[in-house]
């Protein structure tokens, strides 16, 4: 019997929903790394205003910048997730996947010399199970189709600057 291929997925997100519970940042460590340990999650929770805070992870860029971007080809994308992954031996830590993508989101592995990038869990991304336990719902996953991940794919300070209009209004602006 022939193996049903998936669809790739992405992970959509809602964060004005977040609470700062970080659950998705230690999910996402206890599952590649064994442990807690948030500096190596593939999901970073930014607190750069008190009160808004918000998972930030890679968006899976349609024209993936990033992958584009490596001299090494230590970057793929999943056919079965649409996921970066990378490739622990080819990958130098040269950076230039973080410079090319528009949100800043690879990030240097803590201890060892290599890229960190969300790779989706293989399809099963545990910082969406652990938010959807908790009933926040801040990261859902859906299909990749039709999405506009790039909208995503923002620093954080912009991310922080929108987050903090919406609750706050146009004073909002002046917390960032």
């Amino acid at each position: 019997m022939a193996k049903k291929k998936k669809e790739p997925i992405w992970i959509a997100r809602d964060l004005s929903r977040c609470s700062g519970c970080r659950k998705c940042e230690i999910a996402c460590s206890l599952f590649h790394e064994k442990r807690i340990w948030p500096e190596a999650s593939m999901v970073r929770v930014f607190m750069l205003v008190p009160g808004l805070e918000f998972p930030h992870l890679c968006t899976q860029c349609e024209d993936y910048p990033c992958v584009k971007a490596c001299p090494f080809n230590a970057l793929s994308v999943s056919e079965e997730t649409g996921a970066v992954l990378v490739n622990e031996e080819k990958c130098t830590a040269c950076a230039k996947c973080i410079m090319a993508c528009p949100g800043g989101i690879p990030h240097m592995h803590p201890k060892e010399k290599r890229i960190v990038i969300c790779d989706l869990c293989n399809g099963d991304p545990q910082c969406v199970r652990v938010c959807r336990e908790g009933e926040w719902n801040v990261l859902k996953k859906v299909r990749r189709r039709d999405r506009a991940y790039k909208l995503y794919a923002r620093k954080p300070e912009q991310i922080t600057r929108d987050l903090a209009t919406k609750f706050y209004g146009e004073k909002g602006e002046e917390f960032v």
